[in-house]
């Protein structure tokens, strides 16, 4: 029985003292929460904390987990052969407790923004909706279930 690849990344809502909202460009799908793919061996919340000091130089503190998407779209690993079963983020709200600003190969602008603005700063449909349910979160963590090229909402629903 071969068993299905699935990719499993988390991403961060960060806050600053002032209510700013952490964001990175990132080179391909310009403005984004920072965020990335979990490393094998590595929790979670490692590697949001580890993946936001990688892309932004700020060190973080977890708080709330309030998003779970499901990208259900068919794709095949980089050797063109190998199925991707799903890719799995989890987003979760945080606090930025120090460090200073920085970019990296990931991040070619980082930037605090108005918590009211940042929607109309992201430019691609599926992490406007992903921030959207961030910013949201009431208690209840939202899951989603959505597919890319072209991007379609499928289901959202809140535990």
């Amino acid at each position: 029985m071969n068993y299905p690849v699935h990719i499993v990344s988390a991403g961060g809502l960060i806050e600053n003292e002032e209510g700013k909202i952490l964001l990175v460009k990132s080179p391909d799908r310009g403005w984004e929460i920072p965020g990335g793919q979990v490393e094998e061996g590595e929790s979670l919340t490692d590697a949001l904390i580890r993946e936001v000091k990688e892309e932004t130089g700020i060190d973080i503190e977890v708080n709330e987990l309030t998003l779970v998407n499901s990208n259900i779209t068919k794709r095949v690993q980089p050797d063109g052969v190998t199925p991707i079963g799903s890719i799995v983020s989890f987003g979760f709200t945080g606090r930025a407790v120090s460090g200073e600003l920085t970019t990296s190969e990931e991040s070619l602008e980082v930037g605090w923004f108005d918590k009211d603005n940042i929607l109309d700063i992201i430019d691609e449909e599926f992490t406007r909706d992903k921030v959207k349910y961030m910013l949201s979160y009431n208690g209840k963590t939202a899951y989603t279930v959505f597919s890319r090229n072209p991007y379609i909402l499928h289901s959202v629903q809140y535990y």
